[in-house]
């Protein structure tokens, strides 16, 4: 971690004193990486010929080896044909990338330094048929879902993996971490979901088992495209979802690109109990809460390197799996924050060389190129974050080896991956154009910072403007200045905030600073996540 630090500091140095000479070595340079990037495809299309045996001897053995009728689902075109144990001929048309979104970079951004290059087209996916057994795990197979609909859209879908490697130490990685990030390269929007480990589905050509195990089977029986193929086809046969790329990283990469871009600035609106964790540090600002090692860490506003984050994105002891997704959505948007403020984004081929030695994945330099411009310009509070709910999702069950996982219910995750797939509208993201101003009514260090991050969360447009003179507030109140009735956002703060309706109140003010005032009370929490267990936060350790 210490070496491109030091590099980077040295790069910022010199670049004023050589700027001719810089110029002359980025051209080089970028003219090095185009022909690096040439070589790269050939040598890989010549990889791909000499394996093609190997191909069909793996994954293609499950393909049924009668005639099947052409099937057009909307935009995603599917071509299943004759199979034959020597000619591959069921294959995905992925949609080819358009042009890079013509968003114009705000007047003091930079222009990144990135060479002239065009995306490849996505991926071909190769589609296996159904399962010849009905029943696997204690369970019935369920049969393949439906594919979700485009609509037109180009997409490009990065599931991006976390492992634990490093705990286990024996060859055997699971994929705990599995947030699926789609981009809308048409609509110019991000959606991020989080897919649970316990997730007991259909693993192609295996059985029933946990979502987590589908990598590292992959990895083991040699199937196409590795451990990322097999998750591939399990996403997709499962929820009809198609992810294009995988970037995986361990919990060491986790920590060093937290590093990189400084640390991140988190919002804990929710209390969190655990224990000390392997390879994490416990942020400071937590407080031991008991003689068994247990720390807590208080509603407040945080600054974590990269082991303090990594602290804070696994803990689960006090909340649930479910609860953790939302966690390290939330770490991964400030990441983002952090990497457009520091303006590291600017310049991609450095952001690429440093970034990939931390990640493991099957992106290359020209399959980002046309993402930079969304990348600088989209504000990370509006990147759209979906989540499971235990028990609305999934039904809890325990197979007959006696582990605990979640069935998942088709209809209600159906709903939501078709939300995931959907671009929000101008009024989806942003509520409207109301403005609310945040203040402190309590002692508890940062809270105004905490709740107004919270609201933005919901697409609220919300300014945590400090502490008032009075900071004994018992209860949070609400202050509206519009007096209107119609298209009022006065029950939205209520829900987000958990404002109790007593404690609205009706100002009306036809020259306010703020349509919505929120003054936080010593009872405020906004916490609404299913499954979090209470914890009995200390206000003097809040940070």
């Amino acid at each position: 971690m210490q070496k491109p630090s030091r590099l980077r500091r040295l790069f910022d140095v010199l670049a004023f004193r050589l700027i001719p000479l810089l110029l002359i070595v980025g051209i080089l340079w970028t003219g090095y990486q185009v022909a690096q990037g040439l070589s790269q495809r050939v040598g890989e299309q010549n990889q791909a010929a000499n394996r093609q045996p190997l191909y069909i001897a793996t994954a293609t053995a499950l393909a049924q080896q009668q005639a099947t009728p052409a099937v057009n689902l909307d935009h995603d075109k599917v071509v299943l044909a004759a199979y034959h144990p020597h000619d591959l001929a069921v294959q995905f048309e992925t949609n080819t990338p358009s042009a890079p979104i013509a968003t114009a970079l705000p007047p003091t951004m930079p222009e990144p330094t990135m060479p002239e290059m065009t995306s490849r087209p996505l991926p071909t996916l190769y589609v296996y048929t159904a399962p010849e057994v009905e029943s696997a795990g204690g369970t019935a197979v369920p049969t393949a879902v439906p594919w979700l609909d485009r609509h037109g859209d180009d997409l490009m879908n990065i599931v991006l993996l976390g492992n634990d490697g490093e705990l286990t130490n024996d060859g055997f990685i699971r994929t705990d971490t599995m947030i699926v990030l789609s981009i809308n390269r048409t609509a110019g929007t991000v959606s991020m979901l989080s897919l649970p480990r316990d997730l007991y589905v259909y693993i192609p050509g295996w059985t029933m088992q946990r979502l987590n195990l589908a990598y590292i089977h992959g990895e083991a029986v040699g199937w196409t495209d590795g451990g990322f193929g097999l998750l591939r086809q399990t996403l997709l046969y499962n929820f009809g979802l198609n992810v294009h790329y995988y970037a995986m990283v361990n919990l060491t990469d986790f920590k060093a690109i937290v590093d990189t871009v400084g640390g991140v600035d988190l919002a804990v609106d929710c209390a969190i109990e655990d224990l000390p964790l392997q390879q994490a540090e416990v942020p400071q600002g937590a407080y031991k809460a008991d003689d068994d090692g247990h720390y807590v860490l208080p509603v407040g506003y945080y600054s974590m390197n990269g082991a303090e984050a990594l602290w804070y994105a696994r803990s689960r002891e006090s909340s649930t799996d479910f609860d953790r997704g939302r966690r390290q959505q939330q770490v991964l948007r400030a990441v983002w924050r952090k990497a457009k403020e520091t303006g590291i984004l600017n310049n991609v081929i450095q952001l690429w060389n440093e970034g990939s030695q931390y990640m493991q994945t099957n992106m290359m330099l020209e399959d980002v190129l046309g993402l930079v411009p969304l990348a600088l310009t989209i504000d990370p509070t509006r990147i759209e974050m979906f989540t499971f709910v235990r028990t609305y999702h999934t039904t809890p069950w325990q197979p007959p080896d006696g582990s605990f996982v979640q069935l998942p219910n088709y209809e209600p995750i159906r709903q939501t991956l078709e939300d995931f797939y959907t671009p929000p509208t101008a009024n989806q993201l942003v509520i409207d154009t109301s403005s609310i101003s945040v203040r402190n009514g309590t002692a508890n260090a940062n809270w105004d910072r905490v709740a107004a991050d919270r609201l933005a969360w919901d697409g609220f447009n919300a300014v945590a403007l400090g502490a008032v003179d009075d900071t004994t507030y018992p209860n949070t109140i609400l202050i509206d200045h519009t007096g209107r009735s119609k298209g009022s956002s006065v029950g939205d703060i209520e829900n987000a905030l958990n404002i109790a309706p007593e404690n609205v109140q009706l100002d009306p003010d036809p020259n306010r600073s703020y349509d919505y005032e929120v003054i936080l009370g010593s009872n405020y929490t906004s916490c609404n996540v299913q499954g979090v267990l209470p914890v009995d936060p200390n206000p003097a350790n809040a940070g």
